[in-house]
């Protein structure tokens, strides 16, 4: 399948839809071997500006989703338009759908304790016949990597989603991706959190309109110091233009 990718601040970023990100990952899984995908939105372009590993492995990740409003936004100020944003959430659900479907197993990994076990069970809810392979909570320190390698390679899904924030998760993958033995491994941020339950996403209209953030902010408060990656990311974009 090919792909359309452009650049945002040196962090590729790919022009796809919703549908298309499901077509990579089938492909994925047909041909076997490790593939990484992340979910780029404005705190990853900034977090890159600084972190040299991190902007590596979102260089080096399979597929770069563009998750994100502001992403949409840069495209346009700086000519190279997205079709659509691709949220991690979203993607999760359409996943799980397919993986119904076709027979994947997946295993939901990070979250605070409990997380992804209810997470597990509302998308096998929504989608009879989905096959969970595992649940585990645990964190992306070190002195846990080989019981959390165990759990997985014993575990064999073809779909690993890992919920240790941004950029925790994308470094852990990376770090980890060829001894996992999985064919796709994606970071999910919040996701198992809003399929849960436990925290509450912003409605559709907010979404449309862009302003999750705001949503965000007035739900988990203590966000605030991470939103203010979001006028930085504006600042960098505008100068970026005029350069």
């Amino acid at each position: 399948m090919q792909r359309d990718r452009i650049q945002i601040l040196r962090v590729p970023v790919d022009n796809l839809t919703q549908e298309e990100t499901i077509g990579h990952i089938a492909q994925f899984i047909s041909a076997g071997g490790s593939h990484q995908i992340v979910t780029v939105n404005p705190e990853f372009v900034v977090a890159a500006q600084k972190n040299e590993e991190f902007r590596r492995v979102l260089k080096e990740a399979d597929l770069c989703l563009p998750d994100g409003v502001g992403l949409l936004w840069a495209s346009r100020v700086l000519g190279t338009p997205l079709h659509q944003r691709v949220t991690g959430t979203d993607t999760v659900h359409s996943i799980a759908r397919v993986a119904a479907e076709r027979g994947w197993r997946l295993f939901l990994l990070g979250g605070k304790e409990g997380v992804a076990a209810e997470g597990a069970r509302k998308l096998q809810s929504q989608n009879p016949g989905l096959f969970i392979a595992g649940t585990y909570a645990g964190s992306p320190a070190r002195e846990e990597e080989d019981k959390i390698l165990d759990l997985v390679r014993e575990a064999k899904p073809h779909i690993l989603l890992v919920a240790y924030g941004v950029p925790q998760q994308d470094l852990w993958i990376y770090r980890n991706r060829e001894k996992l033995g999985v064919a796709v491994a994606m970071g999910v941020g919040g996701a198992f959190d809003f399929i849960a339950g436990s925290v509450p996403r912003a409605p559709g209209w907010m979404q449309r309109i862009g302003l999750e953030w705001l949503f965000r902010l007035l739900v988990e408060p203590w966000r605030w110091r991470r939103m203010l990656a979001l006028p930085y990311f504006v600042w960098l974009i505008l100068r970026n233009r005029r350069g």
